[in-house]
């Protein structure tokens, strides 16, 4: 695999707790959540509060420490991801796809920064500030499609890169096909997923390209995004990408955030199951959804 690393240069300030959100303990134990929830229309729903949730991991009650709907602020800063497929099979579609891209992260102002993974047989990596981002939009502009396609080798990259940052990590990946040149296993993928319990992946799938693989792509592309409590997307047609992204930006701007310390202390580097339900009994019929665990320390 071949990792090409910008040097652009990002400063992270400290993380003081926003005014008015529950006190906490700030510690490794503390294990953050994120959760959307659906109505029956498939629209966020707003306004709920924390005694309207119930968190158990391994099937134990947990007491929530923290909550709070939509953007944490500076205690928990959100870094955006984008991974942008430019391989050969994109020539028609790239354009579109940067165009939504751009549009996304302009949108999307609660981000401190944003990583750029463009890739086709080359993994590319730029990390931008928000005073920066013009240097980013020219870059995606800029790339021509080529290559083949290194979609496990980039996804890869990105998830390594943000085990090194704390806070919350929103990536949107874009891609019209399958993997046809990493180094990487979509296993490997999947075990890395598991393990980023900071990252929420977003994926548009725009698979209309795809001939016999396309089922396996899809299944795999859809996996990518349940594995971090996020949402797949196979638009039909490349007009429907803009709407994809707006409907992205709802989901975080209504998301939940729940915070707790987990009453198993064991620093066992298990794997613990994770469940948030809806206690309200008016609430029947909405979708709650999260990532389906998370790895807990190993001491």
């Amino acid at each position: 695999m071949r990792v090409l690393v910008s040097a652009t240069i990002v400063l992270l300030a400290a993380w003081p707790l926003a005014a008015g959100q529950d006190q906490y303990r700030a510690s490794v134990d503390l294990v953050h959540v994120p959760v959307v929830v659906l109505g029956r229309d498939g629209a966020p729903v707003r306004g709920l509060t924390k005694q309207d949730f119930e968190v158990r991991e391994d099937g134990r009650p947990q007491a929530v420490s923290f909550f709070i709907e939509g953007a944490p602020g500076e205690s928990l800063p959100l870094h955006l991801g984008l991974l942008l497929d430019t391989s050969e099979s994109m020539t028609r579609d790239l354009s579109d796809a940067a165009t939504a891209a751009i549009q996304f992260v302009n949108a999307l102002d609660e981000s401190i920064d944003a990583t750029l993974v463009d890739f086709d047989t080359t993994v590319r990596v730029g990390r931008f500030s928000p005073a920066s981002y013009p240097h980013m939009f020219e870059r995606i502009r800029a790339r021509k499609a080529g290559g083949m396609t290194a979609l496990w080798d980039a996804l890869g990259q990105y998830l390594a890169d943000a085990a090194g940052q704390e806070g919350q990590h929103v990536l949107v990946v874009y891609t019209d096909g399958g993997d046809s040149s990493s180094s990487m296993t979509f296993g490997k993928v999947d075990e890395l997923l598991r393990l980023s319990a900071n990252v929420l992946v977003y994926v548009i799938g725009y698979l209309e390209n795809q001939g016999s693989e396309r089922a396996t792509q899809q299944m795999r592309l859809g996996l990518v995004a349940r594995e971090t409590g996020a949402e797949a997307y196979f638009p039909g047609s490349s007009k429907q990408i803009r709407d994809i992204y707006t409907r992205i930006l709802d989901e975080l701007s209504a998301r939940y955030t729940i915070g707790y310390v987990p009453s198993d202390h064991a620093a066992d580097g298990r794997f613990r199951k994770l469940e948030v339900k809806l206690v309200r009994p008016d609430l029947k019929g909405v979708k709650v959804r999260t990532r389906p665990g998370y790895f807990a320390p190993r001491g």
